[in-house]
């Protein structure tokens, strides 16, 4: 990339920044809260270790990756290139790839199984560090009846409101992991507003036994004004900040 490629990019980025900054400001003063209640996590993913360095230079803190073998390399450039982030998590996870992700992510938004978090906490041990953790909560079959495995085998992964409780407590008792809060990706075809009401409501059930997991990741480039309203602490937005994605060459 030229410098003035560079240049053009970091202001296009910019620009985008000021906008999704914006939006968030203005989702919560409708929702009567202060605008530093909401981490914008910047979900990077078929962009570039390039981008991430320009965008931690315009102040953004946080970012997200959903694919591991995308997603180590990425960081490491990142890295080379003098980024000091705190890295996210957020896609499907298998049990095969955990101790790679525990070797870069801070934050593990998908955590959906038992088996899961057993092999997060193994790894996390053994590699001497304390990974916070996310009950992915499934929306898309909430409110099925007997939809047990439906749910487990979704696209969209996580697990059932009722399986929150014991999810959240295994992942509090496992050495090396700290329950963070909750997760969830907006049904498809559907309100995003009754969704992440029922969200919140999962949230709460799991502060009244544990306090200290107040997060709740939810809302993305299409629909952060309704996570937000419905109590969202971090928002994970893509498209509107880095544009339409496209695959790129290392």
């Amino acid at each position: 990339m030229t410098a003035q490629m560079a240049g053009d990019r970091r202001s296009e980025l910019a620009e985008n920044l000021a906008g999704v900054r914006a939006r968030i400001a203005a989702a919560c003063a409708v929702a009567g809260r202060a605008a530093d209640e909401v981490t914008l996590i910047a979900i990077t993913k078929m962009f570039p270790a390039a981008d991430v360095a320009l965008l931690a230079g315009l102040g953004v803190t946080d970012f997200g990756e959903n694919r591991d073998q995308e997603a180590s390399p990425k960081i490491a450039e990142a890295k080379v290139r003098g980024v000091l982030a705190r890295w996210h998590f957020v896609g499907q996870l298998q049990v095969n790839k955990s101790g790679s992700v525990v070797s870069y992510a801070d934050v593990v938004h998908s955590v959906d199984r038992r088996r899961l978090v057993r092999a997060l906490g193994a790894h996390a041990v053994s590699a001497g560090r304390l990974i916070t953790c996310l009950v992915q909560v499934n929306l898309d079959q909430a409110a099925a009846v007997g939809a047990h495995a439906q749910a487990k085998e979704g696209a969209r992964g996580g697990t059932l409101p009722a399986e929150v409780p014991g999810l959240a407590d295994a992942i509090a008792g496992t050495q090396g992991l700290v329950l963070g809060g909750v997760m969830a990706v907006a049904p498809l075809g559907r309100p995003a507003g009754p969704a992440f009401s029922l969200l919140r409501q999962v949230a709460e059930t799991m502060r009244a036994d544990h306090p200290s997991a107040t997060m709740i990741s939810a809302g993305m480039s299409g629909d952060l004004d309704e996570a937000i309203s419905e109590g969202a602490t971090h928002v994970r937005v893509g498209t509107a900040l880095l544009g339409g994605r496209q695959s790129f060459v290392r």
